[in-house]
């Protein structure tokens, strides 16, 4: 049952390979722990008490309410399966409740930051490149996964937008400035010249014109930040994270931003508010009379 439930949502759901091996992970760490703790082989015959037991073992071994609230999410999606498939009637996860979490501010990097990064003005390849990198994630808030996918075909040089595959094949149309275009440009001469018999049509490519893995922009995006900013995190998606922060800060639309994010919830977009109230309230105390009383 476990290979169809991840067949399905491989083929039928379109979900990432990364998402797909989230699931098979947890619902393998689920398998063998009902086979060792209740010599139970057959996920179909588990029950609400056993899923309890396997929550409290995950809180005993350390484990943050947030990650066991992913697991818990992994194990009822993979029951309402099931019941779909009519191979159990009831989910054991039925009565089964989150665990409360605190509300974390989502990460981003300052304004200041982001206008402390610079590159040499150079026609080194690697250096327009990795620069590209930044300026796509940061200026279009796109995930990693949708910048590797990128093709040239995908930017439109008239309309100044670039197409987007996101989350289960859904296309979507950014729109982007006039200097990221330059850059886009720019960047497209220098690797064609590079390359100029490469077989690969991504857009973004590796330092031997083939195509990129998640590490490879995590590396690049990683050390760039850590050149200009304190922010714990400096992963690509942090760039995703303050995209959407400074659009909001500036006065953005909501609904907009969502559009440009790909979002199907507003209430996906709507973490981002926290930050924008966090400034508000820190704008307050610096400059209201009464602000730090």
């Amino acid at each position: 049952m476990l290979q169809r439930f991840l067949r399905h949502i491989e083929t039928e759901k379109r979900y990432s390979v990364h998402t797909v091996n989230a699931y098979k992970r947890d619902l393998e760490q689920f398998s063998d722990f009902v086979k060792i703790n209740y010599e139970i082989n057959d996920l179909l015959s588990i029950d609400s008490e056993i899923i309890r037991s396997y929550i409290i073992n995950m809180k005993d071994s350390g484990l943050e309410n947030r990650s066991v609230n992913r697991k818990i999410s992994s194990l009822r999606t993979f029951y309402t399966y099931c019941i779909r498939e009519k191979e159990i009637e009831i989910s054991p996860l039925t009565e089964i409740k989150s665990l409360k979490q605190p509300k974390e501010l989502v990460k981003f990097v300052p304004e200041h930051d982001m206008q402390n990064i610079t590159f040499e003005d150079s026609e080194d390849f690697v250096i327009r490149r990795n620069e590209l990198i930044i300026e796509i994630l940061y200026q279009t808030g796109i995930r990693q996964t949708e910048l590797r996918a990128l093709t040239d075909a995908d930017i439109d040089r008239n309309k100044h937008t670039i197409k987007v595959l996101g989350k289960r094949n859904k296309e979507r149309i950014i729109p982007i400035e006039r200097d990221l275009m330059m850059l886009i440009e720019r960047y497209i001469k220098l690797r064609d010249k590079q390359f100029p018999e490469r077989k690969n049509v991504k857009l973004i490519v590796n330092d031997k014109g083939g195509e990129t893995s998640p590490k490879f922009i995590y590396t690049i995006v990683h050390k760039i930040l850590m050149e200009v900013t304190t922010v714990e995190q400096k992963s690509p998606h942090v760039l995703r994270h303050t995209f959407a922060t400074h659009l909001l800060n500036r006065g953005a639309d909501i609904r907009a931003i969502q559009k440009m994010l790909g979002h199907n919830s507003l209430s996906s977009t709507q973490v981002y508010t926290h930050n924008t109230i966090e400034k508000l309230k820190d704008t307050y105390k610096k400059a209201h009379p009464y602000g730090d009383k």
